[in-house]
Parts: structure tokens; C-alpha cells; sequence
């Protein structure tokens, strides 16, 4: 389970989903190809999950919950979900695991889908590329091989675009979590990069015939003035804070990089050191050889030169990642914004 934890864009790893399986149709999928192609989702589920974050997100705090549905071929369909409750550190009574074992079976009662197919988070300003989610989701689709998490971006969805999307682990970073190795060679010999590690998964949002005809009744009802300014020219802090965002990430692959780059001098003159080494013991043998004495005994060099432990490169895969996230963000806001001011010139020459 993904169980829930205070902090900006992250989430605590999770020992995997409560047994209940997943609901299979058809499944297709070999070993190098994705199980789910498409994600289908009720609107009765992109509501909740909206109504979980309002009640309970507040600024940087992140939500959880579960997804509930079934597997139709490659089409995973979620047809309902649950929210994690909200509790701290102290409530040490708190069994999560039982929690989603008591909903499912509730739901079952009630004959309403209770297969479990992977969970939800919101995210604050696209923070959501962390270790945290990475051990989560390799939980959960090492358990359901079909799992996803969906990442809703509260802000985004403020400025009068939802912003819902699915992902999953690739096959390849799923053999190197498996494996639990993170070294350099280890990533360079599966070829990971930042843009090998998510994939995502196509959304489409359904509603039935009788749901339809419900939103176009209320729409034409409906007396409440559209609030976004769509065509405004003033720029929000949202740029501002991506950019910030951006920077401090930034911070820290530097930090990161000069990690790396200090464990590759010390292994380079550690290197080095061993080959002098080996000199002056092949030199003094020749000697002792020409004296008539017998050669001096082999040691083991591995423990006369340690090695040094190579510094992991997940997190800065991650953080990588992270920043090509907000890359994109930035990308899609500038382009919007670009568009008006092009469009507001354009209409103010034809005035003039």
C-alpha cells in the first residue's frame, strides 16, 4: 500500500497493495511489452479523487488512495476508488493494510468493483518524481502487473485544465528494482536514463449515456459565470514557482555530480597508488632475487586498498527526471502564454 506522508510532492514507500488481487479480462502483455495499453476512467472516480484533495490537501501535503476496477485486454478500467485516511506518525494503532481489507470487502457487499489495480496521488507543482513513488509503484506492479498510479495536479486543474495522468514502470527499470542494484554499471549496462524510467498510459474519461444527459442539463441550467480568464495577459506565479522549483533541483544534481565526481578522483588515485604499489613490490623481488633470497610472499591487495563504494545514481535519475518535468511544465506555460501575447499584438495592430 501507498501509505500517505507529509511533504512537498512526496509519498512514503509502500509495501505493496492488500492481497485482493487485481480483476482480470483477457490479459495480453509479453515480457518486453506493457500490460495496459489505455486507462479508462468512470468520472465517478476523477471526482472523488478531486473531492479528496480539497477536503484534505492543503499547500504541499500530499493524498493518497486506492483504485479499484479490472483489466479488459490491454484496457485497464477504473471503475472506483478510496481514500487513504489521514493520520500521523502517533496514531500507532493504525493498521493500513487491514484498512483496504475492511473497504474492499465493504464494497464487495455492496457489489461494487473491489479489485484492486494500483493507487492515486496528488502532486504540487508536478513534484511527484521521487524515490518515495518509485519503491510504491514497483511495489504495486510487482504484486498486479497491470498497476498504475495516476498523478492529479491540483493547481493545474485550478487554472481551468484537468491535469490526470497515468504511469507505469518500464520492464527495463522493473528487472533493475528487482534486482536492487543501482550502481553506475549496473544502470549503464540495462541503458536506463531519466526517459527510460515512467512510461505513460493514455487516459480516457467515461461517463454513461444517463450521466451525459445530466451534465448537458445542468450546463444549460447552469447560471455561474466562467471565472477563467483564459485570454488574460498577466502572468500568474506559476512560472515563478516552477522555475524556483526547477533551480533547487538543479541544486541538487550539482551536489550530486560533484559526489560523483570526487568518488571517481579517489578511485582513479587509488588506482594508481595500487600500480605503484605493485612496482616497488616487483623491483624489490628482482633484487631479493638477485641477493639469492626467496621472493617476498603475495598479499592480497584488496584489503590493503579498499575500494570505494560507488555513490547509488537512482536518486539522480530521479532527480533528472524531476527536472524534466517541470522542464515540460514550463514548456507547455510559456506557450500558452506566448500564444495570447502574439494574439493581443496581432488584434492591437488591426485596431490601429
Amino acid at each position: 500500500m501507498a501509505s500517505r506522508k507529509e511533504g512537498t510532492g512526496s509519498a512514503a514507500t509502500s509495501s505493496g497493495p492488500a492481497s485482493g488481487a487485481v480483476g482480470k479480462g483477457k490479459g495480453k502483455g509479453g515480457p518486453g511489452d506493457s500490460a495496459v495499453k489505455q486507462v479508462q476512467i468512470d468520472g465517478l472516480v476523477v471526482l472523488k479523487i478531486i473531492k479528496h484533495y480539497q477536503e484534505e490537501g492543503q499547500g504541499t501535503e500530499v493524498v493518497q488512495g486506492v483504485l479499484l476496477g479490472l483489466v479488459v485486454e490491454d484496457r485497464l478500467e477504473i471503475t472506483n476508488c478510496f481514500p487513504f485516511p489521514q493520520h500521523t506518525e502517533d496514531d500507532a494503532d493504525f493498521d493500513e493494510v487491514q484498512y483496504q481489507m475492511e473497504m474492499m470487502r465493504s464494497l464487495r457487499h455492496v457489489n461494487i468493483d473491489h479489485l484492486h489495480v494500483g493507487w492515486y496521488q496528488s502532486t504540487y507543482y508536478g513534484s511527484f518524481v521521487t524515490r518515495a513513488l518509485l519503491d510504491s509503484q514497483f511495489s504495486y506492479q510487482h504484486a498486479i502487473e497491470e498497476s498504475v498510479v495516476l498523478i492529479y495536479d491540483p493547481i493545474k486543474t485550478a487554472q481551468g485544465s484537468l491535469s490526470l495522468k497515468a504511469y507505469r514502470l518500464t520492464p527495463k527499470l522493473m528487472e533493475v528494482c528487482k534486482e536492487k542494484d543501482f550502481s553506475p554499471e549496473a544502470l549503464k549496462k540495462a541503458s536506463i536514463t531519466f526517459e527510460h524510467m515512467f512510461e505513460e498510459v493514455p487516459i480516457v474519461i467515461k461517463n454513461s449515456h444517463l450521466i451525459n444527459v445530466l451534465m448537458w442539463e445542468l450546463e444549460k441550467k447552469s447560471a455561474v459565470a466562467d471565472k477563467h480568464e483564459l485570454l488574460s495577459l498577466a502572468s500568474s506565479n506559476h512560472l515563478g514557482k516552477n522555475l524556483q522549483l526547477l533551480m533547487d533541483r538543479v541544486d541538487e544534481m550539482s551536489q550530486d555530480i560533484i559526489k560523483y565526481n570526487t568518488y571517481m578522483r579517489n578511485t582513479s588515485k587509488q588506482q594508481q597508488q595500487k600500480h605503484q604499489y605493485q612496482q616497488r613490490r616487483q623491483q624489490e623481488n628482482m633484487q631479493r632475487q638477485s641477493r639469492g633470497e626467496p621472493p617476498l610472499p603475495e598479499e592480497d591487495l584488496s584489503k590493503l586498498f579498499k575500494p570505494h563504494q560507488a555513490p547509488a545514481r537512482m536518486d539522480s535519475l530521479l532527480i533528472a527526471g524531476q527536472i524534466n518535468t517541470y522542464c515540460q511544465n514550463i514548456k507547455e506555460f510559456t506557450a500558452q502564454n506566448l500564444g495570447k501575447l502574439f494574439m493581443a499584438q496581432a488584434l492591437q495592430e488591426y485596431n490601429n
